[in-house]
């Protein structure tokens, strides 16, 4: 059997296991930030508001608040890789998150205006940017499935976002990890959810962007998974399918 017999094989195999895979759903799970609601360009928004309004631009040196901003989100998804985990809990996650990008900057943490942090919790979560096609795929989805969510959020920004964003209206049912007292990607979560939404683990899939959290996390549980990659990162061969856009969804279901 030759090399290139071999390749059309697997592809043929992978085909008929995806094919399998999306038609026999009837409940889909979806993550919230960084899925479907727009985290980082949120944040990105607010964090520009109040550099300014702070006068960041003296303390950080720097007139605008792109290196801020990026120091930021690199400390602010590290450490919620660690919240994901219980290594650090909701109180750590909201400090460390602004002190460790002032030590980044070179800056005395001690010298990060804590008002600051909490007009950033009561702003962000009003934003309202969404990734593109959320509404029309979800809108598509809710007429052929029964749509859920599954979120490592804190309870008050997910309802505020969910509210905030008109999202609510597309979940049947809501989990957030606040509440349950179990983050993703414990398998304890996925668990709840299902029983929660009167769901079968054969029968539902879990769509999110974060491979630990999201994707392995329901894998790990027994559940077929999607990876949201809308930033073309690098798929790691264990992750069965991926997808660039929410209407990419419209076409596999």
């Amino acid at each position: 059997m030759t090399e290139r017999t071999d390749s059309n094989i697997v592809h043929f195999a992978r085909l008929m296991y995806l094919c399998t895979m999306f038609m026999n759903k009837k409940d889909i799970f979806f993550d919230l930030d960084h899925t479907i609601w727009d985290f980082d360009r949120n944040a990105t928004e607010t964090l520009e508001e109040l550099y300014l309004k702070y006068k960041f631009e003296e303390l950080c040196g720097q007139a605008t608040p792109d290196a801020f901003i990026s120091a930021y989100t690199s400390n602010n998804h590290r450490l919620w890789g660690l919240y994901h985990h219980h290594k650090i809990d909701k109180p750590t996650l909201r400090r460390l998150r602004f002190e460790d990008t002032f030590t980044q900057l070179g800056i005395d943490p001690n010298l990060f205006p804590w008002d600051f942090e909490e007009e950033y919790l009561a702003s962000c979560p009003n934003k309202t940017h969404l990734f593109p096609h959320a509404h029309e795929t979800l809108a598509y989805l809710k007429e052929r499935y029964t749509l859920h969510l599954i979120s490592n959020g804190f309870q008050e920004a997910c309802e505020r976002k969910l509210a905030g964003s008109q999202l609510s209206r597309y979940f049947d049912t809501i989990t957030i990890s606040e509440i349950v007292g179990i983050n993703k990607p414990d398998s304890r979560i996925f668990e709840h959810a299902l029983r929660e939404g009167n769901a079968s683990k054969s029968t539902s899939m879990m769509i999110g962007d974060n491979l630990d959290a999201d994707v392995r996390g329901a894998q790990n549980f027994g559940m077929d998974a999607v990876f949201f990659n809308p930033l073309a990162a690098v798929v790691p061969n264990d992750i069965v399918h991926s997808i660039s856009d929410l209407k990419d969804l419209q076409a596999l279901l």
